[in-house]
């Protein structure tokens, strides 16, 4: 299909038509410039047309009809889109392989381009993929799992290293590692093999652990630890979520909630810093909960330009300080008779924090005076006065 003129040297050619001297045609002027006599006169009545001598849709009308038209159909080619993605993803029997949803559409017309931006798809992985729908590693991992296979259906009870050695045996290169992490994808075990809890992997850390275990500080509101904790009432279980102070080993602040979510955390923190009147510059020291690696937990540090700090995933002695007084309250308290309702739970958290834990409960470590007395001896008289 030959190319299209261009613009310049069309609009030249019905310039020269139309001032053509007297005896010379269209047809001559169209030979002299090698084009059809008939293209000629359809660029001439366009050229009428868009001058106004001659009623019909100017090249400006039919240019903005043209993008109206595609800007209404973009809308309708993505809805279909999706509407296919929704349908093709909730079937739980198929694998869920994206790249086919940018095919299938474009088969009824639906461009790659649309596809890929409704689906957030890069268009270069795309065409790779339709160069090579499977990859080397997907076969290479196919042929490994064939071979794992076959050794386990000659004997059942015999785990992944096992397989592993006799997959090697026919030939197929698989190290102990890969028939690992293959047999429990299928569902491979052994018969004696002790089945485990599932343990749920805690997430990235948000804070530095700036603590390393070295619960100690020169003064008030220098190093806050926090943890949270529940306990169960025949009504329903609550959450205890508390900060303390390291200097006096106080508590100054706590909240309890019937959920573990961030929001006790987060009401714990802003009931600690109420009661005291300067924080800038404190460490708040936690763990790896989720409750305190929220976007509302890291949050609600800034305001009070508080520094946050977390220890290690499973590691209870990096939070040792804050652990040992839930310790102590799940002992003293809340392992000494079941609740019946979550108010009677509740009084007996706050009675034994402010009672029994602040006004009766000794600190070795301070030279046995109570966390009052402590905080007493520290904090100046305009202080306790505030």
């Amino acid at each position: 299909m030959p190319k299209p003129h261009p613009e310049e040297f069309r609009e030249d050619v019905v310039r020269v038509a139309r001032n053509r001297g007297p005896g010379v045609t269209v047809e001559q002027v169209a030979a002299d410039f090698g084009v059809h006599a008939m293209t000629l006169w359809k660029w001439m009545r366009r050229a009428a047309i868009d001058d106004g001598a001659k009623p019909g849709t100017t090249s400006q009308e039919s240019t903005e009809l043209r993008e109206a038209r595609r800007r209404i159909k973009l809308p309708e080619q993505g809805n279909e889109v999706l509407r296919r993605a929704a349908a093709y993803l909730s079937q739980a029997c198929l694998p869920k392989r994206i790249y086919p949803l940018v095919r299938e559409p474009a088969v009824d017309g639906v461009p790659v381009t649309v596809a890929c931006r409704v689906l957030k798809l890069a268009g270069q992985p795309h065409s790779r993929w339709l160069d090579k729908p499977v990859a080397d590693a997907a076969v290479e991992e196919a042929h490994r799992a064939n071979a794992l296979f076959d050794a386990h259906r000659e004997d059942p009870e015999s785990g992944s290293r096992f397989l592993a050695d006799e997959a090697r045996v026919t030939g197929a290169g698989t190290a102990d590692r890969t028939a690992w992490r293959i047999c429990p994808d299928n569902r491979w075990r052994s018969v004696f093999g002790k089945k485990r809890g599932g343990v749920e992997k805690a997430g990235p850390p948000v804070h530095d652990d700036l603590v390393r275990r070295g619960f100690t500080a020169d003064g008030p509101n220098r190093l806050w630890l926090t943890d949270i904790a529940e306990h169960p009432a025949a009504e329903g279980k609550r959450c205890l979520c508390a900060v303390k102070d390291v200097s006096g080993k106080r508590i100054v602040g706590c909240s309890i909630d019937a959920r573990m979510k961030s929001r006790p955390a987060v009401t714990a923190l802003d009931n600690a810093v109420a009661r005291r009147d300067s924080v800038a510059g404190c460490v708040l020291h936690g763990d790896r909960g989720s409750q305190f690696r929220s976007r509302k937990s890291v949050r609600a540090l800034d305001p009070h330009q508080i520094v946050g700090s977390m220890g290690r995933a499973g590691a209870a002695g990096d939070n040792a300080a804050m652990e040992s007084s839930f310790g102590l309250l799940q002992k003293d308290v809340l392992d000494r008779r079941a609740w019946a309702t979550r108010q009677e739970l509740r009084i007996a958290i706050v009675t034994w924090i402010e009672k029994t834990y602040h006004r009766r409960r000794r600190q070795a470590a301070l030279g046995r005076p109570t966390p009052v007395e402590c905080e007493t001896v520290m904090t100046t008289p305009a202080l306790q006065a505030a």
